[in-house]
């Protein structure tokens, strides 16, 4: 299963590192990313691939938790969420 993590706060030391120890300890293969600094703000979107029977709520859990630690906000959305809403906006067209 695919998955969506997005991260934004104040630009500081360690956000990439603490994020990507996070998703190796938990053997969450990270299969793109794109960050940039705006006007001192950190963005990031990883695109991560989740093993099928993962435990979607604790990782959503535990990522808020982590990103409360390095004073970002963190989420994380399954891609399929992301595809439906292309597929509806397409339809509007």
């Amino acid at each position: 299963m695919k998955a969506i993590i997005t991260t934004v706060g104040q630009d500081q030391v360690g956000i990439i590192a603490g994020v990507s120890n996070y998703l190796a300890k938990q053997h969450i293969n990270i299969l793109d990313v794109s960050q940039t600094i705006m006007d001192g703000f950190f963005t990031m979107m990883m695109l991560v691939d989740l093993a099928e029977d993962a435990d979607f709520a604790a990782l959503t859990d535990d990522l808020s938790q982590l990103g409360q630690e390095l004073g970002v906000d963190i989420n994380i959305r399954n891609e399929k969420v992301y595809a439906a809403m292309h597929e509806l906006s397409g339809g509007l067209d």
